[in-house]
């Protein structure tokens, strides 16, 4: 899991902002050291077109860079081009997308025949709890986004990624505005998923140039064995391919079974610390590796031992 957050829109600034750096166990933090790092996000279309970003000339106090989605081909001519920055990889992922102009029917004829099958028998049993159809309510105009926004953090608030991460969804006056703003341009898009009259589950996509991105999402977790996510994530598809407006749904950094379920592309990429050669940044990147390093070996052989969804279940508390 990366402790460097991906962002609805693409924003650089030359300022270094304090990030922390996360000893963590799946969705459990063990503790964290902080650096003051330039963060430098690539977007889809950046990591598409394999550009090299160029690094600012850094503040006096500021220990480096933090690049994320950089294609990994360009690895070694990022770190050549940095001189004598100390670079460690924090994460490896796929930057899946889905592209819309293959249209609805052959995105899904993309699709396996297996994942096909599960979601069709998914949605058919949440609309058989619903009375016999899906309730999805979809949102996109200001007059629209309160509601939706009130009921979608209700949801978030029950959320493993709210309780042990902090990552839900926002409620800052801050994101309140720019959700507001961005609406009135016709910039977001958003969807509820009801089950039997109660919210289960939520998507909220702001739209950047002809990408619609997958900012936040999250099912209350008494819907659990009905996997409502899948299925809400299904039927924004359908109506994103039906508005024929868009280029690309981008799932944003980070791996994930849906993310590869669903996408038609993807770009491989790392997010790549560039560090001050310091001794104490080498003392920190010597530690964070030798940390991931043994926490992969103690995976490893969990999942050796058929105890995977287990731990995967003790992580996320319960």
């Amino acid at each position: 899991m990366s402790d460097i957050a991906a962002q609805p829109a693409p924003h650089r600034s030359d300022m270094a902002r304090p990030i922390q750096l996360k000893f963590e166990i799946g969705a459990r933090t063990l503790m964290a050291i902080q650096r003051s790092l330039v963060r430098i996000p690539q977007s889809l279309e950046d990591a598409r077109a394999g550009m090299l970003p160029e690094l600012p000339a850094l503040e006096r106090d500021a220990h480096g860079y933090a690049i994320t989605s950089l294609p990994e081909t360009l690895q070694s001519m990022m770190v050549s081009a940095s001189g004598d920055m100390l670079p460690f990889v924090r994460q490896r992922y796929t930057r899946y997308f889905i592209d819309f102009s293959v249209g609805f029917e052959g995105w899904w004829n993309g699709l396996s025949a297996n994942a096909r099958q599960g979601l069709k028998r998914k949605a058919k049993k949440i609309a058989a709890e619903s009375g016999g159809d899906l309730d999805v309510r979809s949102f996109s105009r200001p007059s629209e986004l309160d509601e939706f926004h009130d009921v979608a953090r209700r949801i978030s608030l029950r959320t493993y990624q709210e309780r042990l991460l902090g990552s839900g969804l926002p409620d800052s006056p801050e994101f309140l505005r720019e959700m507001v703003a961005m609406s009135a341009q016709d910039r977001v898009r958003a969807w509820l998923l009801y089950i039997a009259g109660e919210p289960a589950a939520y998507l909220y996509c702001p739209i950047v140039g002809d990408n619609v991105i997958y900012a936040h999402v999250g099912h209350d977790p008494a819907f659990n064995d009905l996997s409502p996510g899948a299925v809400l994530q299904l039927e924004a598809m359908r109506d994103l391919f039906d508005e024929n407006r868009f280029a690309r749904f981008d799932f944003t950094e980070g791996e994930g079974q849906h993310k590869r379920q669903f996408a038609t592309g993807g770009v491989p990429c790392i997010d790549l610390l560039l560090l001050r050669p310091s001794l104490a940044n080498r003392v920190t990147m010597a530690a964070l590796g030798g940390f991931n390093r043994g926490v992969a070996l103690v995976k490893r052989g969990v999942n050796a031992a058929g105890l995977g969804k287990l731990a995967k279940k003790v992580r996320r508390g319960g």
